[in-house]
Parts: structure tokens; C-alpha cells; sequence
């Protein structure tokens, strides 16, 4: 990341860390948060088709983030977000006594969506793209979803056999290939990441983030795709 000039403007889908690796290693560039993954992070809390008055207001309040190309139009989208609140805020303090006779919000997952898109205003990384008049800053990470991600992940299902170790050097490779000026190979393989560095790397991260009784995460157990097998119980965790 060194050889890459610090970008005006960065646009990223919210993964968790990207603030803070953002303000560390290019702390002078801007953040603006993907807004199809705003809106994706809206819908799955309320779904596609919300059954109440209040998940319908919200769900087609985010979706009006995509028409909003001013400054005014984004005040007038925050005030429909506090207005959405204003309104509901009855309905959206209702309790519910769970069996172990515990309180919590009946309506969690909308609470939990308006909570998000708060987090964005205050964080000021939902509406940054608009305080830019030399350039035209996109306001989705699309580009990248289908032009490069969308490339790696075909690349490794097209070598669905290799380790883990190989599967992390491949998109290494894959990546230094296809920079605006690659390193020449000789000079590629003596920053590469060695199988053993990879291998403690991965070990390090599953210590600390393991929870007990979870799903498998990717490259932690056996599945079936892996042998290359047909089966009737196809597995999509790795």
C-alpha cells in the first residue's frame, strides 16, 4: 500500500476494521460508505416485503438514498429519518417478555437499521460523495464488487482443490498481476507471503475471533465440494 498516493475519497461496503485501517494508513483521504450496501444492510432488517407500517416507511425511505444528488437532498432524507422516528416512536418502544421472563424492544431489527443509518450520519460517511465539485465520486463499490471480486472468486472456484495457503497466494498473485504497474516476477516473489507465514496468520486470526458452537468459518472444516463430489446435501461454507 505503500506505492499507492493516499485517494481524495475512498469508498468501501463497512467490513469491520476498514475505519480504522483507513484512518491509519491514509488518514488525510475521505470515506464514503457504499450505499447499495446501506440500503442491503436496511433491507435485510425490515426484508423486502415489511409486514408493518413502519418497516414499509423505512424500507422505502432507503431507498431513496439512491436519488439524493444534492446537499438539500440529503438534509431532506435526514429529516425524513427523524421525522420516520417522530412518528413511530410508540410502536418502536414496545417491550416483549421473551420465555426466560426477559424484557427486550419488540421491534429490535428496526431499531437496530435506524441505528445504522444514524451511525452513518454522525460518522459523516453517508453523504460524503456530495461535498466533492471537482470530481464525481461514486457512491457504490460496484465497480470493484464486479470487476475485480467478482474475477477473484471465479478464479478460485476454477481452482476449488488448492489449500487455503495457495488459495491466499493465488489472490496475491492475482492482484499484483493486475496492478497499474506490477512489480517484475523476480521482485513479486520476494514480497510474497510464504505458505508458513499465511498458515500462522490464519491461526492467529481464528484464536481470536473463534466463538464456540458457530457454523464453520471458511477453510476451518471439511466439506464435501472440496473432493470434488457430487452429493444430494451440497455444503456452501467454505
Amino acid at each position: 500500500m505503500d506505492r499507492i498516493a493516499p485517494p481524495r475519497v475512498v469508498i468501501s461496503d463497512g467490513g469491520s476494521g476498514f475505519a480504522k485501517a483507513l484512518a491509519k494508513r491514509w488518514p488525510t483521504s475521505n470515506h464514503q460508505r457504499c450505499l447499495f450496501h446501506v440500503f442491503a444492510q436496511v433491507r435485510r432488517y425490515t426484508t423486502s416485503a415489511p409486514k408493518t407500517v413502519a418497516g414499509k416507511a423505512l424500507y422505502e425511505l432507503a431507498k431513496r438514498l439512491f436519488k439524493i444528488q444534492s446537499i438539500d437532498d440529503a438534509y431532506t432524507w435526514i429529516d425524513g429519518l427523524l421525522a420516520w422516528r417522530e412518528e413511530f416512536d410508540d410502536f418502536l418502544r414496545e417491550m416483549t417478555v421473551d420465555e426466560n421472563g426477559n424484557k427486550r424492544a419488540t421491534h429490535e431489527r428496526l431499531l437496530k437499521a435506524e441505528a445504522g443509518l444514524l451511525r452513518l450520519i454522525r460518522d459523516d460517511t453517508l453523504f460524503t460523495y456530495l461535498t466533492f465539485v471537482d470530481i464525481t465520486v461514486p457512491t457504490t463499490n460496484n465497480r470493484l464488487e464486479g470487476g475485480v471480486n467478482a474475477q477473484l472468486r471465479g478464479m478460485l472456484r476454477d481452482h476449488r482443490g488448492l489449500s487455503l495457503e495457495r488459495r491466499l497466494k493465488a489472490v496475491y498473485w492475482w492482484c499484483y498481476e493486475h496492478s497499474p504497474r506490477p512489480l517484475p516476477v523476480a521482485e513479486i516473489l520476494k514480497c510474497m507471503p510464504t505458505d508458513k507465514t499465511i498458515a500462522a496468520t490464519y491461526r492467529r486470526i481464528m484464536r481470536n475471533n473463534r466463538v464456540d458452537n458457530i457454523l464453520p468459518q471458511w477453510g476451518d472444516a471439511i466439506v464435501w465440494n472440496e473432493f470434488h463430489m457430487s452429493t444430494e446435501f451440497p455444503i456452501y461454507w467454505d
